[in-house]
């Protein structure tokens, strides 16, 4: 079979041994763990040597609920280590450790070890990454590691994980069909592969199918299943300037997530439902760390150098959803803003479901230009783009080529509108990067 592609984004010292590794690429996939165990084994099993850990699996919000996690440990005062996949623009944003995000030397001094363990072996680039999280994790102390599942969750390389605190399952919708099945069912089944014999499961709102099949196997594994609006609930106060949250522990108050959008609650409901179904020792003020979170790509607003492209008055923001999940989740996200134009600007990975993305966001959006950035890993071509958005798109064909457009179009005095980058969050790297941004 032909070796997958790194793509562009791995670069430096680390990208030179990730490229040598990538040509051990095996030639069968076997759909198991055999592969990682046996180099984590040669590794003294670091995995083995974590603080508690909290595994993360889900098709939306998995991010995010890490983030939310994360801030939550650190109001506490704790040390967190945070392994989460992709990486927008650098491989050292994947690796958390302690808090701080891993310097690129330290990493390449990990992955070079790995390679010699590793002696030719057959493995995947995301096994390497992996083994190369637990140790990074294992060899510095912290209080918590949360881990994010890469792919699907059954197979996933971070399901070599045994005896995890608790286990957390975000909202779950079609993606990644070529290897998770193309029914709810069949996702669901392999996104619930993370679920442990005994160990805590907390799950925020999921369709029917998707909830029957968490609770056969939380049943089936005895694991305790917590559920919003069963076992656990969060809402808007009354006033509209915090949350309320409740399961059998008792009852919280909290202050708005500090990630935006509705749907954001149900992430931050889950990390608290999750770190507390786990029976994690937070002290009470660690819970309003929720509105210390910060997750990038996650409609976050841009101020650099691509928002300097536009008006006066606009506003430019960046979501890296890429499914059908998340387009309805972006267009609800639209629906609850001011009354002003939304301009989309869509970029998409060659084996994504543009029309399913599109199809909720056409009816709010006044105009879409799709783009295709050089640099952007694996790009859907933006006649493809055009073609899924039924015509109602325009070729972009470019980030700074869109900008300028809709700055060009919008005439001497503009009112206020929004722009909205979205699609991918290859695409979102790119932004990113023209816009100037650094990782915190």
């Amino acid at each position: 079979m032909n070796t997958p592609t790194l793509g562009p984004e791995f670069v430096g010292r680390t990208g030179q041994i990730l490229e040598r590794l990538n040509r051990l690429y095996p030639a069968l996939i076997d759909l198991s763990l055999t592969r990682l165990e046996n180099l984590l084994a040669r590794l003294g099993h670091p995995e083995r040597h974590l603080p508690p850990v909290v595994h993360v699996a889900g098709t939306n919000g998995k991010g995010s609920t890490c983030a939310f996690m994360r801030a939550i440990g650190e109001a506490a005062g704790w040390r967190v280590h945070v392994l989460t996949s992709p990486h927008l623009v650098h491989v050292t944003e994947r690796f958390r450790i302690a808090g701080r995000i891993v310097p690129e030397h330290e990493l390449a001094a990990v992955l070079e070890e790995i390679e010699r363990v590793n002696a030719g072996a057959p493995i995947t680039v995301f096994e390497v990454l992996t083994a190369a999280g637990f140790v990074l994790c294992a060899r510095h102390p912290a209080d918590l590691a949360i881990v994010e599942v890469g792919l699907g969750g059954r197979y996933d390389a971070t399901n070599v994980l045994q005896h995890p605190a608790a286990c957390a399952i975000t909202a779950i919708s079609m993606d990644h069909e070529a290897f998770l099945g193309d029914t709810l069912t069949a996702i669901a089944t392999e996104k619930a592969g993370i679920i442990k014999h005994g160990v805590p499961v907390a799950t925020g709102r999921q369709p029917t199918e998707v909830m029957d099949v968490l609770t056969r196997t939380a049943d089936e594994k005895t694991s305790p299943l917590s559920r919003r609006d069963h076992e656990w609930s969060i809402s808007l106060r009354e006033d509209q300037t915090g949350l309320q949250y409740s399961d059998a522990h008792g009852t919280l108050d909290l202050p708005l997530p500090g990630l935006p959008g509705a749907h954001q609650v149900d992430n931050a409901g889950l990390a608290i439902a999750t770190l507390r179904a786990g029976g994690l020792p937070l002290p009470e003020k660690a819970w309003a760390g929720i509105a210390q979170a910060r997750w990038p790509a996650r409609m976050q607003r841009l101020t650099g150098r691509l928002a300097a492209l536009l008006p006066d008055g606009w506003e430019l923001w960046l979501d890296g959803g890429h499914n059908p999940g998340a387009g309805e989740v972006l267009a609800h996200v639209m629906a609850a803003w001011p009354d002003r134009p939304t301009h989309l600007v869509i970029g998409m990975k060659q084996t994504k479901d543009a029309t399913g993305f599109l199809a909720p966001l056409l009816p709010g959006a006044a105009s879409i230009q799709a783009v295709a950035e050089e640099g952007q890993h694996l790009a859907q071509p933006v006649a493809e783009i055009v073609a899924a958005s039924g015509g109602r798109a325009t070729a972009g064909p470019t980030l700074h080529a869109a900008l300028a457009h809709l700055a060009g179009s919008a005439g001497p005095d503009p009112a206020p509108a929004w722009v909205i980058i979205c699609g991918s969050l290859y695409l979102a790297g790119v932004a990113l990067q023209l816009d100037g941004w650094q990782p915190e």
